[in-house]
């Protein structure tokens, strides 16, 4: 028998040794009529608790099968590794050696939009150094972990957006975006990106968060209203009262805004800028369902002059049916990469 199911009978209370007590005991009583009825009695009792026994031994193997299934059934990678795989891909970027990361045989690898082999990245032969700033997205049911860091090259600091695919502990999908200076992303406020925010890393409590679809549904919001370019509030978009975008390190709605008169409130600046872009191409990346965190990317495909377009990475935290910060990357990327190869 194994120790589970000696465990689990001993929790009854019944030993295979109890129903040889009973029989000693009851050959050691007098008369002989009284022997042989409580015998008999003894008999029909241990019969009971062989029975009894093979019952807890079936119910016990049972539940150890269920326990082996639900074991198995858990993620191969959980949050915390999923989280090391993006560690572990920063550091082979700074070693400039890829060849230690776990990868499967169908590994695809996009670099700005450009499908290559992940030793053929050009930021494997130039990072030189990871900076303090790191946002991390992960989305355990997806099999999918996102960061928006800060890294260097030869001191020149970089935006790196990172996105992983892991499947059996493997990575099967890795996407880098990065950004290199205004010319590449409009706006490049590098002081601005020293730490992650308080409120993005705010851990709501289980009653706060929504499901995924309602997260999803709230950050959708953003978009449509880009696409109408009018106002987020005309969209009945959830934002908080204190709500603020952040845009390559700058502030650019919300109480701590200063670039203009009208952006203060993220609901009610006005959006009109966006009718000359057209409408938004979106892609829900990931969801964080435990930091209420949901990422998309988006692009729109008007050809601007030299043809290219804005692509944006943004993180909404979305928490008591709110949405209380967006965080974006943004690059240009020529039109044609509009989908980011990944569509």
């Amino acid at each position: 028998m194994n120790s589970g199911g000696e465990d689990c009978i001993a929790g009854a209370g019944i030993t295979p040794a109890s129903s040889v007590n009973i029989l000693i005991s009851c050959r050691r009583q007098a008369p002989h009529q009284a022997r042989e009825s409580a015998c008999e009695a003894a008999h029909v009792e241990d019969n009971v608790k062989k029975s009894l026994i093979a019952g807890l031994l079936l119910v016990c193997g049972t539940c150890g099968a269920a326990a082996s299934a639900a074991q198995q059934a858990t993620p191969a990678c959980d949050r915390e590794c999923l989280r090391g795989k993006v560690t572990q891909l920063l550091y082979a970027l700074l070693k400039h050696d890829v060849s230690g990361l776990a990868v499967a045989d169908t590994l695809r690898v996009t670099e700005d939009a450009v499908e290559k082999p992940i030793a053929k990245v050009g930021l494997v032969a130039t990072v030189t150094r990871l900076r303090g700033f790191r946002q991390d997205i992960i989305d355990e049911r997806g099999g999918v972990a996102g960061a928006h860091v800060v890294v260097e090259e030869s001191g020149a600091p970089v935006l790196l957006v990172v996105r992983l695919k892991v499947a059996a502990d493997k990575l099967t999908e890795v996407e880098l975006v990065a950004t290199r200076g205004r010319t590449e992303g409009l706006i490049f406020n590098i002081d601005g990106l020293s730490a992650g925010s308080a409120v993005m890393n705010y851990a709501p409590r289980s009653e706060q968060l929504a499901t995924r679809d309602d997260a999803i549904k709230a950050a959708l919001h953003y978009p449509e209203g880009l696409n109408a370019a009018k106002t987020f509030a005309a969209v009945n978009a959830p934002f908080a009262p204190d709500a603020y975008r952040f845009e390559n390190g700058q502030v650019m709605a919300g109480p701590e805004c200063k670039f203009a008169p009208d952006c203060r409130n993220i609901s009610t600046q006005p959006l009109t800028i966006f009718q000359r872009l057209g409408d938004v191409q979106t892609r829900v990346v990931a969801v964080d369902e435990r930091m209420g965190i949901v990422w998309l990317r988006m692009a729109w495909g008007v050809r601007e002059r030299g043809g290219d377009q804005l692509t944006v990475w943004e993180m909404f935290k979305v928490y008591d049916r709110q949405i209380h910060a967006v965080e974006a990357f943004m690059r240009i990327l020529p039109v044609e990469k509009r989908n980011g190869g990944w569509q």
